[in-house]
């Protein structure tokens, strides 16, 4: 059977390798579920003049003058990518090249050669959906919602996602520079990247320094996930800390079936997400029992850059009322791709199925708006269980993450109220 998985940017793999951005973000293995679609009357198959398409082909290839762009394979290529981009879901459904098949591959284990961006296309641009966690992009200062311009003075407008993306890859250590617009300041800067050797871990935690809690991140939700977010929530009820902070910020996604695993380790009944196919029928997909820390005091940080999985997790609290999320609107993916590989180790990505929150809420276009809205100062640094190595309490406390300084202060109240 194909594999389904969630809908997400694509890595410009870019972020390295990269890969599925959102097409950026979409990761060819970010594998997701894999039960059958529900059974109904076949649908009616479109007309399509095929000689009118052989036609226009000709034309092309016997008349064109540059000859050097009448390559068969680019032909294909823009053909397929025409098709789906007919459907009008940008960003969502999407054709894979083999190279970003592949790349798609390396980022859901976890490595992969790159600068460390997930993109998309929004508003008829290229648009960053999330820098990821110890990449080039992040110690650039890069952030999601900026818009790439140009790649090493070349501009990307009227290209398509897989072409900016193969601007943007290269080997390790080679420099790639991006032309970077930011609408929050309305200033464009040039932004050289050295392509770098990335490994990824999904999860990470440590407990904040001067409190009882704990900083647990997730960076994405690639296989394995849930079972090492059960793994460090024991070590933390062991630590005997008292509160956590579940950061999402920045994390693009992957695995259905990780996204419901760790929403279940919040969360003690109910359902993590909704599944509704093309003629409206819905699907539930149920908390699994056993979740480690369903009392534990919680609070959620999310930003523009979660999405996929993430917003699943996040919306699954949310509409449970098990914590508060903090931070700013999320990205908006919603459907469940299906995985359809082609002869030559291309793919397909097709959105077969929307999700929704528990409550029925729809997150495609929308994204989940945050319970407490905290917008980050400019040049601000995300607070990360790696960079708070050897930070003290002081420097938590005077750092530009306004997002986690709220977080740790919801945390607080909670803690000392219930106390009283």
């Amino acid at each position: 059977m194909a594999r389904q998985r969630l809908r997400m940017p694509i890595p410009a793999a870019v972020a390295v390798l990269v890969a599925m951005a959102f097409l950026a973000g979409a990761g060819v293995d970010r594998a997701v579920h894999t039960r059958p679609a529900p059974q109904g009357p076949a649908l009616q198959r479109p007309s399509l003049d095929f000689a009118l398409i052989h036609q226009a082909w000709d034309i092309i290839i016997r008349e064109y003058v540059d000859r050097s762009a009448v390559g068969s394979g680019a032909l294909t290529a823009g053909a397929i990518n025409g098709m789906v981009d007919s459907l009008g879901d940008t960003g969502h459904s999407t054709y894979l090249t083999p190279t970003m098949v592949d790349e798609e591959r390396s980022m859901m284990r976890g490595e992969y050669v790159g600068v460390g961006l997930e993109i998309t296309q929004k508003n008829d641009g290229v648009v960053i959906a999330a820098p990821l966690d110890g990449s080039p992009a992040i110690r650039a200062g890069l952030r999601a919602g900026q818009q790439i311009l140009k790649v090493n003075g070349q501009s990307v407008e009227g290209l398509g996602l897989s072409q900016v993306v193969s601007l943007i890859i290269g080997p390790a250590e080679t420099t790639v520079v991006l032309s970077i617009y930011d609408p929050a300041s309305g200033n464009t800067s040039e932004v050289p990247l050295k392509r770098a050797r990335i490994r990824v871990d999904n999860v990470s935690w440590r407990p904040f320094p001067g409190y009882p809690f704990a900083d647990l991140r997730v960076a994405a939700f690639s296989r394995g996930v849930a079972k090492e977010v059960g793994a460090a929530l024991r070590q933390i009820e062991d630590m005997k800390l008292q509160g956590v902070v579940l950061d999402l910020r920045n994390d693009p996604g992957g695995d259905l079936h990780e996204a419901i695993g760790v929403a279940s380790q919040f969360l003690p009944d109910g359902d993590v997400v909704l599944e509704k196919d093309a003629k409206g029928r819905v699907m539930h997909d149920a908390v699994q029992a056993g979740g480690v820390a369903t009392a534990l005091p919680l609070v959620v940080l999310i930003n523009e850059g979660t999405a996929s999985g993430a917003e699943i997790v996040a919306g699954a609290i949310q509409d449970a009322k098990r914590a508060s999320l903090i931070g700013e609107t999320t990205f908006g993916t919603g459907t469940v791709l299906q995985n359809f590989p082609l002869s030559d180790g291309s793919s397909l990505l097709l959105a077969v199925r929307e999700w929704l929150t528990p409550s029925g809420r729809t997150i495609w276009h929308k994204g989940i708006v945050p319970d407490m809205p905290v917008s980050l100062p400019p040049g601000a640094t995300l607070l990360t269980p790696s960079i708070m190595n050897g930070i003290s309490q002081k420097g938590l406390e005077t750092g530009s993450d306004s997002q986690m300084k709220r977080a740790l202060g919801v945390l607080t109240l909670s803690s000392t109220a219930s106390r009283r």
